[in-house]
């Protein structure tokens, strides 16, 4: 029996109108079934997220990247000011690299979660994915796996970010400005606050690399990526 084509399924839910809008009209496309369309989002994505753990879980990879480089909470930022002019520079940038460095050993952790989400993706998720605009693979990743991410990234920023005295005091300060409002629930922890940032980096550099991969398949030497992203063109 032939195999369903990638273009019809896309008939089926959106409407003639919108599938020719989506695949322009060239055999490339017409020829595209959705279990290669699947493969290519697959390899697509397992391409990124080897890259993004890569540049990422290194040092400097946040610290050096002003893309992804995690700055001061909002609350904190405000009273470095403050203690920059108070003489305690170092301090603060002391706790601004302890920050990134927590991230850094964190990203690598997220490897094998990542992975495992991309080779469990349905049909449907590759779909939405191959078609879905440039953060549609930030959104898949975002949720598959931030909450057990979390949990995994959590403890490794804690332990990184403990040594730092002036982290502790600020979570004493924030916990209890959030308390009256003065803070956002998401920054009054700094740990949290850290590992959150952490996640949104490494989502972005996935982002970057689908996107690299989508503007250039015939980069990637892969004839399978060459076929899918090329018949989007």
């Amino acid at each position: 029996m032939q195999r369903r084509k990638f273009t019809s399924g896309l008939i089926s839910m959106a409407g003639a109108g919108a599938a020719v809008a989506l695949v322009p009209s060239t055999v490339r496309a017409a020829a595209l079934s959705e279990t290669d369309a699947a493969s290519g989002i697959r390899a697509a994505l397992e391409r990124g997220v080897a890259s993004a753990v890569a540049l990422l879980g290194r040092t400097d990879g946040f610290l050096g990247n002003p893309k992804v480089r995690i700055p001061l909470p909002g609350f904190l930022a405000d009273a470095a000011k403050i203690l920059k002019f108070t003489g305690q520079q170092q301090r603060v940038d002391e706790l601004v690299t302890a920050m990134n460095r927590a991230a850094e050993l964190a990203v690598p952790e997220a490897k094998t979660l990542l992975v495992n989400a991309v080779r469990s993706m349905s049909v449907d998720d590759g779909r939405r994915i191959l078609t879905g605009g440039d953060n549609s693979a930030t959104q898949f990743f975002a949720t598959k796996t931030r909450a057990p991410l979390n949990v995994r990234f959590l403890p490794i920023v804690t332990k990184a970010t403990k040594k730092v005295a002036l982290a502790d005091k600020y979570n004493a300060i924030a916990g209890k400005a959030a308390g009256i409002g003065l803070v956002k629930k998401d920054d009054a922890n700094l740990q949290q606050y850290v590992t959150g940032k952490a996640l949104d980096g490494l989502y972005l550099m996935i982002g970057d690399e689908e996107r690299k991969i989508r503007s250039d398949p015939v980069g990637t030497g892969s004839a399978l990526l060459q076929k899918v992203f090329g018949s989007l063109r």
